[in-house]
């Protein structure tokens, strides 16, 4: 009878700890498929930045630094994708910097901000910025609940080779303005 009882204590100890375990490989894996929603939306509204500068550029022929600007802050952006949500906030972050001002001098081109394609992209982008933000918000959550499952007791004990998610934060209040794209 006591070696019933031990037996069962040791599989009813093994069953939590299997369960706790693939408790935590399902938040990571939740986590992983919510940083790539994120990194769908950036890749849209990477293509669609060269599509607008490109349109821009007949109308902005002496702006060309600030063009110049837009698309080394894109290619940044680009190459920062696959680092980590810190490296990836950080670069999209000056790529929002760069589309202000961007969208800034638009305002000194009336032919531009009337151009049919260019309000089209125009618009793309803006549903893109808040496909972003959606997205963003959503991989945060994900990655709290898997940190907090990682570090609460008693999967603490077995969560040592689960790295901590990072949260895509935004690190400077310049950084939190959305660039305006509408008129």
């Amino acid at each position: 009878m006591v070696l019933w009882i031990a037996l069962g204590v040791v599989a009813l100890v093994a069953m939590s700890f299997i369960g706790i375990y693939n408790g935590l490989i399902r938040a990571r894996n939740e986590t992983k498929n919510a940083w790539s929603g994120i990194d769908v939306q950036l890749k849209r509204r990477h293509d669609l930045i060269p599509n607008l500068v490109e349109t821009a550029k007949g109308y902005m022929k002496h702006e060309s630094e600030t063009l110049e600007r837009v698309i080394q802050a894109r290619n940044q952006a680009i190459s920062a994708q696959g680092k980590g949500p810190a490296a990836s906030g950080k670069a999209e972050a000056a790529l929002g910097a760069a589309l202000g001002g961007f969208f800034g001098l638009v305002e000194s081109y009336p032919d531009l901000k009337a151009n049919e394609n260019f309000l089209q992209l125009q618009a793309e982008l803006t549903e893109t910025e808040n496909r972003i933000s959606l997205a963003r918000g959503i991989y945060n959550d994900v990655a709290t609940q898997y940190n907090n499952k990682r570090e609460v007791f008693p999967a603490n004990l077995i969560s040592g080779g689960f790295e901590r998610a990072e949260m895509f934060e935004v690190e400077t209040p310049a950084e939190r303005e959305v660039p305006k794209v509408q008129f």
